[in-house]
Order: structure tokens, then sequence, then C-alpha cells
């Protein structure tokens, strides 16, 4: 039954993004953890359209913002106005207000509008005048940003960065992806035919399934040694926190369900450890210069730890 609502929903999404079916099982392994997704690529990629096809897809309230250098933290959260009639002050929400919130080119703000999401991703609840409101569930941010060289953006706050469970890139489209591309959305609207084909009740079924899943103790070791690699590799500056094995353990476990097993198996935690820990690393300054990225290191780290023998039945 899981497995053919999961396949359902990257079907769907499928009709719009063409050719990226890993990044879709990504932001629906984010769902299932409860997590909130970074998407970075040069512009024109699909960014916003895999953010709005994902949305769409969710019969959840959906918000979009578009980050600009002039948006107000109070244009995210809302802010409290003085009503005439009713001799009050009065709340009008902001956008924040919702299940599925698409923050478009999040890194185009200052980095204080930036910050207004901190304690929405984190604690699922925001402030404003003191007073503390809840979020609806579920609550998920699918946050775009260009990357930081191009003009007119800002660096996100490495506190912010370590709130998101993931970060992705969409990549350039094959040739044959390019032409079903022109094909498909060069005569008409691609979100014209798409529906929604789940609701918020099941996505919240399918976060409580995930605590169920199967870890075992071994696999745990392995994610914790895979962490502490990172605190003590000589390319790394700033390795991952806590925070960061928390993410990788619950991601695991999403990926287990999507992929229809009740188990984790070391694969599951090899492919989600570049998404799951590149943002949240900070590489020495000679070694960016030496080109050496994030991605280069995590690999080193896979390659070098030593992969549990788990059985099946265990």
């Amino acid at each position: 039954m899981l497995e053919a609502a999961f396949n359902r929903l990257k079907s769907n999404v499928a009709k719009v993004l063409i050719g990226k079916e890993d990044i879709t099982e990504l932001l629906l392994v984010a769902l299932v953890a409860d997590g909130h997704v970074l998407i970075e690529d040069v512009p024109g990629l699909g960014k916003t359209m895999l953010a709005k096809a994902f949305a769409i897809s969710l019969n959840c309230r959906f918000t979009r913002i578009q980050f600009t250098p002039d948006l107000m933290p109070t244009d995210v959260t809302g802010f409290y106005v003085y009503s005439k009639q009713k001799d009050n002050l009065v709340f009008r929400e902001g956008p924040v207000l919702t299940n599925i919130l698409l923050a478009d080119e999040i890194n185009r703000a200052v980095p204080r509008t930036q910050s207004s999401l901190l304690e929405a991703m984190e604690e699922r609840q925001f402030t404003v005048d003191g007073q503390t409101m809840r979020l609806p569930k579920p609550f998920i941010v699918l946050a775009t940003q260009n990357p930081v060289e191009m003009e007119g953006t800002f660096l996100l706050p490495e506190a912010q960065l370590d709130r998101f469970l993931m970060k992705i890139s969409m990549g350039y489209p094959t040739a044959k992806e390019e032409i079903k591309i022109l094909l498909s959305h060069g005569c008409g609207n691609p979100f014209d035919s798409l529906e929604a084909v789940a609701t918020a009740d099941e996505i919240l079924h399918w976060q409580e399934r995930r605590s169920q899943v199967k870890i075992h103790p071994s696999i745990v070791e392995y994610i914790v040694l895979l962490i502490e690699e990172t605190r003590k590799h000589q390319s790394i500056e700033l390795g991952a926190s806590p925070r960061a094995s928390l993410a990788l353990f619950k991601a695991a476990q999403a990926l287990a369900l999507v992929r229809n097993r009740n188990y984790v198996i070391p694969d599951d935690v090899k492919f989600l450890i570049k998404p799951v820990l590149k943002h949240r690393l900070v590489l020495k300054r000679e070694e960016k210069l030496k080109g050496v990225s994030e991605s280069d290191v995590l690999q080193d780290i896979v390659n070098y730890v030593a992969i549990p023998e788990v059985e099946k039945d265990e």
C-alpha cells in the first residue's frame, strides 16, 4: 500500500520534471523524515518547477515566497495591524502558516530575513511581538537558491543551513531528456494536468511509519563513525554536529521505507551521506584553493570507514 502511494507521487512529479527520478526520491525521503530541503543550482534547471510539482502533488496548503533583497522578516511570519472595526490589534498571517512552503531563491534575501525561518524550521512554530504560534502539520520548507558566486546573492547562515535535512542539486539534463522537455513543455503548461495524489493525513502516517523502521545497532555505530570522521579529517575545518547524526539516522529510515523495506541497510546510509552532510561541513581554506569539494571529502570518508555486515533477519 505504501509502495503504491510512493510510486503515484513519483510518477505524478515525473509528468512535469523529466529525468530526475533520483531527485524526486530524495524529496520524498525528506518528506517522510519530516525534514526540509535546499535545492541549489544555476537558473533554468527546474528548481522551482520541481518544488511546485511536488507541492501540488500533495493535497496540502501550499504557499510561495519570492525572496528579494527588500523582503522583511514580517513578510514571512506575518504581523499585527490595528483594526478600527474591532478597536484592537489583529494578526495578519504570513505565508509561513502553511504545510508546504516554497522559499524561492532564498539566498537573494538579506541574512536577517533568511533567519526568520529558523524557528519555524526547527521548532515548527514562530514568534511575532512575543506571541508564539504553532505551525500546522505536516510542515516542510522547499528552498531554492542560486550558487553564491552569482550576482545579488547572500550566504545562508551556517545555523540555517544545518536546519535543512539535505541539500541537492538538479544538474543538466541529457540530450534525450532535453528533447522530451521541449516536446512536452513546449506545447502547453505541464501543471495543467497535475493533480494531488496524497493528503496531509497520509504524510503524517508515512512519518509515523518511518519511526518504526528497524535500524541495527551496528548501522547506528556506522553512522556515528562516519560523523566522527568528519570531525577528524585533515581537510575539514568544522565537522558535522549531533544534529547531522540524527538527520542521517532519520533519512536512512525514510529511504528504507520509500524503497519498501522495514529495515535499514548500510547502502541506505552511503546513498544519503552526501545530500545530508555536504552542506554541514566547512572545509579548510587551503583545501578549497586546491579544488577539493565537500563531496570529495565525504567520498574519502565513506571509502575509509568499514561497512558493517548486517544480516537481514537481525
